[in-house]
């Protein structure tokens, strides 16, 4: 037995104190704060979407729950699940349907599938960095353009980037000829593994350039233009009481992680956040003949009547301005004014006449002296569109907003806002349509179509341009396209090279011909026996010419666009539902094929047609990858069991399709124009094989009723064992489609059917068992 003495007590009391000053002490230390540029902060963590989350670091002092930008439209966002002022342990919770833990010393952020599976890791670094794992799995997305060319660098030769990874990308926007054309970089890395970040923030650096480990690099204070796109996007153009920031803001950090395992879901995903894409003109969807050096009005009009009795489809022209071209459709850019050199009658009489003849007319802008219109925030966008209405009443369809590279992030975006809002102010019937050369996540909202700027013309050029296409798509918006033949003519641009580049196109979102030494894009211009208006140095070797070979195969590719029309109609209609673009990197529909992820030079064109456009110069054969399944070749009709890589031998006038078995596919008839009525079915032609179905999907093609669901659903459902293919149509209420004649076609045999639709809703099943 031990008994304690006064004294022996009082020591014991004192060791307790000084324990519990210690354990107090530990506690304290323990517990530290979270801190953003060495400053209080609070971390939440919140549900962005249903595989999604949305992670903001916000140093004290900063009102608003998140950065206000113009990229992202404004929604409700939830309450966080999460938030964090200290850390004294790992911390966890379940967001968006995902497993996060927050740990401290280093602050870091896993998430994890409900399966257990890692997503991503995000470590947040003391100088205001994000680093997170690399596998070695390609990276997509990053926005659109390729890798900044430096001075006496030699691009013909390199390899062709596709996946991001492997250097620093200092994500500038720019003005760039060479492959790739303009840089429009986004932030959003879609790591093709199964996980997806965004930073929402212009611009930053993004380092993929170690093999192991990437990191996200902010902007910084020592910027000043960067800090000045930072600075404009916190809320001073919103008029909601948010004071304007005058200064950069150190340590604030907003970055959305996604589990990108089911990419569809990471798309429908992006679409909200980002706002859905609204719906273009059916006509934007036909081929566009660009113009550069006009003779006279009656050349315009004399034109198009070419097109008509050539017999090659075309629904709109577009103009470009003068001192881009020595003459042009107004006076001396930057004007609102039509030239007179040019117009001998009232332009207003001459648009009509065009437009008798069923095209639409696009006119090339620019800047308005180029100070005006940076200085536009919503409350100047009114009356900057005003200057355009004198245009509008001269019966002017379609915007061609040109340059603009300098512009900061709010700038890009207020400017595709400008074009979209304006046109449906004055024609508020008419859908508007706008073509840019940058962009960023978030134009989709308002049209966001984009080209990717003045190419070099090169089989190098033809190339990189397929994984432009599909990086734009994937990361800013569905509606893409490139200068048919590229921009800057040289020797290297023949018949050949124009008749590659014109079946690629046909099968980009948009499908427009545009460039120097004009003549050499039109789809007769390579049977003429002069270039026309040279404007090149170097133009197109002269005995490149006479070649009447080219105009039958542009004229076959054109009516194969507008024989697909109700299948790309409805591509955009799912590229507002689900964010799937047009065109789809192999990984989209076909995430655990090693070999699929890393196809940057072919791709699907929505789920059912695999596009292997040709880019090497005398070609007679094409590798094609094809997935797993079966396809059918469909130029030949010939079968051919999938995940393996193919020969197809070519000619000049074949670039190879493959159409996936289960596809059940709309064929129009050959039209001239998109509203053309035509005599002749639609056709269902359905690929044997395996169990398939179609969301037909069609409305007035013009006007804004698809906002209110005045449209109507044609479902389709093929059971391959039982033969027999399900019609479903279902109008919306406002919608009453009459009788409808279809004809049903069935490969690889051959055998078809007529199906008559009643009038309304109608349900039927046809029936191609054999008896």
């Amino acid at each position: 037995m031990v008994v304690a003495t006064a004294d022996s007590s009082g020591m014991i009391r004192g060791m307790i104190r000084i324990l519990l000053s210690c354990c107090l002490l530990v506690a304290s230390l323990a517990a530290r704060p979270i801190t953003a540029a060495g400053k209080p902060a609070v971390l939440d963590i919140r549900a962005a979407a249903s595989g999604s989350l949305r992670i903001t670091l916000r140093p004290d002092g900063f009102a608003p729950d998140f950065p206000v930008t113009p990229v992202l439209p404004e929604r409700d966002y939830p309450a966080p699940s999460l938030s964090l002022r200290e850390l004294d342990a790992p911390v966890t919770a379940e967001v968006a349907g995902l497993a996060v833990e927050v740990r401290p010393e280093p602050l870091r952020i896993v998430v994890r599938g409900k399966d257990g599976v890692l997503v991503q890791s995000l470590t947040l670094e003391d100088d205001g960095s994000v680093s997170f794992p690399l596998d070695d799995q390609p990276v997509l997305g990053m926005g659109e353009g390729g890798p900044a060319s430096p001075a006496g660098r030699d691009w013909r030769r390199e390899k062709v980037e596709f996946d991001r990874r492997g250097r620093l990308d200092p994500m500038e926007p720019r003005w760039q000829r060479e492959a790739y054309g303009s840089r429009n970089p986004v932030a959003l890395m879609i790591g093709t593994r199964g996980w997806a970040l965004y930073f929402n923030t212009p611009w930053g650096r993004v380092d993929l350039s170690r093999p192991e480990l990437g990191r996200f690099l902010p902007t910084t204070a020592a910027d000043p233009a960067k800090t000045r796109q930072t600075v404009r996007n916190q809320g001073q153009q919103l008029g909601k009481g948010i004071p304007p920031m005058e200064s950069f803001v150190p340590g604030l950090l907003d970055v959305f992680v996604f589990d990108a395992r089911d990419p569809a879901v990471l798309m429908k995903d992006l679409s909200t956040i980002a706002g859905a894409a609204v719906l273009p003109p059916k006509w934007a969807l036909g081929y566009m003949q660009s113009h550069r050096t006009l003779e006279d009005d009656a050349a315009m009009v004399r034109l198009v009547d070419t097109f008509r009795e050539k017999r090659i489809p075309i629904d709109s022209v577009v103009y470009l301005g003068t001192g881009f071209t020595p003459r042009g459709w107004n006076t001396m850019q930057p004007s609102f004014d039509f030239n007179p050199a040019v117009f001998q009658r009232d332009p207003a009489e001459v648009i009509s006449e065009l437009h008798d003849r069923n095209v639409k007319v696009g006119v090339h802008i620019v800047p308005w002296d180029r100070d005006r219109l940076p200085l536009l925030d919503d409350s100047r966008l009114a009356g900057y569109w005003k200057e355009h209405e004198a245009l509008v009443k001269a019966g002017v369809d379609a915007w061609w907003p040109d340059e603009g590279d300098w512009f900061d992030l709010h700038e890009r975006m207020k400017r595709h806002q400008l074009y979209h809002e304006g046109p449906l102010s004055t024609r508020p019937d008419k859908r508007p349509w706008s073509l840019h050369r940058n962009g960023h996540l978030g134009i989709a909202r308002w049209g966001g179509w984009v080209w990717s700027g003045d190419t070099d013309s090169s089989w190098k050029s033809l190339e990189a341009q397929i994984a432009v296409g599909l990086n734009h798509s994937l990361s800013v918006g569905p509606y893409w396209g490139s200068d048919i033949g590229g921009f800057f003519s040289n020797p290297e641009l023949t018949g050949e090279l124009y008749a590659r580049w014109f079946q690629f196109a046909a099968f980009c979102p948009s499908f427009r011909a545009h460039g120097r030494t004009w003549w050499t894009r039109l789809p007769w211009g390579w049977g003429l026996d002069k270039h026309g208006p040279v404007e090149d140095p170097l133009p197109p070797l002269v005995e490149e010419l006479n070649n009447p070979a080219i105009e039958a195969i542009a004229r076959r590719y054109a009516e194969l666009r507008y024989q697909l029309l109700s299948y790309n109609y409805t591509l955009a209609w799912q590229a507002r539902e689900s964010g799937l673009p047009f065109m789809r990197a192999l990984w989209l529909h076909y995430p655990r094929d090693a070999k699929a992820r890393a196809m940057g030079g072919q791709y699907l064109w929505g789920r059912d047609l695999l596009i292997a456009p040709v880019f090497e110069k005398a070609a007679t054969t094409r590798e094609v990858y094809l997935p797993e399944g079966a396809w059918y070749d469909f130029w030949t009709g010939k079968r051919i069991e999938g995940g393996k890589t193919i020969q197809r031998t070519v000619n000049l006038a074949t670039m190879p399709i493959h159409v996936r078995a289960g596809a059940v596919l709309p064929i129009d008839p050959i039209r001239q124009h998109t509203a053309e009525k035509v005599d002749g079915p639609l056709t269902i032609r359905i690929y044997r094989g395996a169990d398939g179905d179609f969301t037909l999907y069609e409305d007035s093609g013009e006007g804004p009723g698809y906002q209110k669901g005045e449209s109507v659903l044609t479902r389709f459902q093929w059971n391959d064992a039982a033969a027999t293919l399900e019609v479903r149509r279902e109008p919306s209420s406002d919608v009453v489609p009459g009788t409808r004649e279809l004809r049903i076609e069935v490969h690889p045999e051959g055998t078809s059917k007529r199906l008559t639709l009643g009038a309304g809703s109608v349900s039927e099943t046809v029936s191609f068992r054999e008896k």
